[in-house]
């Protein structure tokens, strides 16, 4: 049970700090509105990094059911603990996004766009291109997954307590090269747990929840997590 509560705990703080630095940005008459993307990539880098310092050594701080999935095709994690982590993670996204619901309460009904209300909770492509924004989150949490994998591998990040924020700085450098086409979720947590948030919550004006594209930033992750960690193990495992 401890190891459950570390995925769900971290995983609801990673999504409060994410989501929470977009509604910064993106929400009106935030003091941080128009703050841009350079913001939004360094506060979902740090919020990683926060979270996966917060539980690494309950739960390992997958906080990821990509990560999760990928480690147990890999034999890298035992398979009876995973929908317990599963459910974890999508519980805690839930719960993230309800606290950065909370959090800007007030700024719902300032802000006029449905989108932008969304994109606080979810992912939303900039070009609406199912096959390549699939394939764009494939790639992003391909990098993901062989980058944790590499970090996790040297043991001097490990024994100096760099290596979660390394991998805090490694999502920040998917976000920067990678995110700007699809907002990249890497993480079916982060985007499906929200989004379900977005569509029970009382939000004002808030349109559709946009479940037509749900599935691609849980697909993408889910198959560029397997192959990021099946090439790692194969090239230097």
């Amino acid at each position: 049970m401890k190891t459950i509560a570390g995925e769900l705990v971290g995983t609801a703080l990673l999504v409060l700090l994410g989501d929470g630095v977009v509604a910064a940005c993106l929400l009106k008459r935030s003091k941080a509105q128009n703050a841009g993307w350079m913001v939004i990539t360094t506060g979902w880098a740090m919020a990683v990094a926060v979270a996966v310092y917060a539980v690494f050594r309950i739960s390992g701080a997958h906080l990821n059911p990509a990560i999760t999935l990928a480690l147990a095709l890999t034999g890298k994690f035992p398979w009876a603990q995973v929908p317990f982590y599963l459910i974890a993670q999508l519980v805690g996204g839930f719960l993230g996004g309800v606290l950065v619901w909370l959090s800007y309460l007030p700024h719902w009904r300032e802000t006029e766009e449905p989108d932008l209300k969304l994109m606080v909770f979810s992912t939303v492509p900039a070009i609406r291109r199912l096959p390549a924004n699939l394939l764009t989150e494939v790639i992003g949490t391909f990098v993901l997954m062989f980058g944790v994998l590499a970090i996790l591998a040297n043991t001097a990040p490990l024994e100096s307590g760099l290596a979660p924020l390394l991998i805090g700085f490694l999502v920040w450098a998917i976000g920067l090269s990678l995110g700007a086409p699809t907002g990249y979720a890497i993480n079916p947590a982060r985007d499906l747990g929200p989004r379900l948030a977005h569509m029970v919550l009382p939000i004002p004006y808030k349109g559709s929840s946009d479940w037509g594209y749900a599935w691609v930033p849980v697909v993408g992750p889910v198959l560029g997590g397997a192959l990021g960690a099946f090439a790692y193990v194969k090239l230097f495992g």
